[in-house]
């Protein structure tokens, strides 16, 4: 390989950490390279198990998460205003169902802030830990089986537990966002997320924009079981059209 190609495969892979999608003209322009050669990289990277190649262009291949307690010091200020703005949303709830993830902890933090005499039924000790600054919130924790790098209780159990509840609302986050619907790098952790989202009357998702455009394996359910997605930039592509179809308000904090 090239000097000028190692160099600029790079770069894409660089670009493509920055960004959950890419086409391939966009790359041409930022590197002054023809679209011709871009393909060619692009596919030597599709080949090498890099990129997950799509129709002109590329997506960067989905992989694990980092552990909560990493993810909590990610665009911080990003999750901050998704909290601010989903709170009011939530005003009229007196049984929430709280996911685990690094945003809903911010949403428990702001819920913790703002709201009073309502119960949040949670799986995550994060969130039952930002709770519980607020003496008239009542927190049910879900029992199950732990997941020490997500701080969080899984499994059979949590689901037969969940499946005997109801609630008012859901509010949970996602690893990723693609017109299939939300998705999580835990297939537990998404099996949780699909019967909170069945046991409660709307389901909210909370999720940054570097969420859009990317799949993971856990795929808990489709846009038109879900009724809101909170974030801090507007969808577009397949992933807004496929949102609108299915009548998902758009809230941008």
């Amino acid at each position: 390989m090239s000097r000028n190609k190692t160099a600029r495969q790079k770069q894409i892979l660089g670009e493509l950490s920055q960004s959950p999608s890419l086409r391939v003209s966009e790359l041409a322009r930022r590197m002054s390279v023809s679209s011709e050669t871009i393909r060619r990289d692009l596919d030597e990277l599709n080949a090498d198990g890099l990129i997950d190649r799509t129709y002109g262009g590329a997506i960067r291949r989905p992989s694990g998460e980092p552990a909560l307690n990493e993810r909590l010091g990610h665009l911080v200020p990003e999750r901050e205003a998704i909290a601010r703005a989903v709170v009011p949303r939530l005003a009229a709830a007196r049984h929430l169902m709280l996911g685990s993830g690094a945003t809903t902890v911010h949403v428990a933090r702001r819920i913790a802030l703002e709201m009073k005499n309502l119960t949040v039924i949670t799986h995550s000790f994060g969130v039952a830990t930002a709770l519980a600054s607020n003496p008239t919130i009542e927190i049910v924790m879900v029992p199950g089986r732990y997941h020490a790098s997500e701080g969080a209780l899984h499994g059979a159990e949590a689901l037969r537990f969940l499946y005997k509840l109801y609630a008012d609302c859901a509010v949970l986050g996602a690893s990723g966002l693609s017109e299939d619907g939300p998705s999580d790098a835990l297939l537990d952790a998404g099996s949780v997320y699909a019967a909170m989202a069945e046991r409660a009357a709307r389901s909210v998702i909370v999720a940054d924009a570097s969420k859009f455009n990317s799949a993971f394996p856990s795929a808990w359910a489709p846009w038109n079981v879900l009724n809101m997605l909170v974030t801090n930039e507007k969808p577009n592509g397949t992933l807004a059209q496929t949102m609108a179809q299915a009548g998902v308000e758009t809230v941008l904090a």
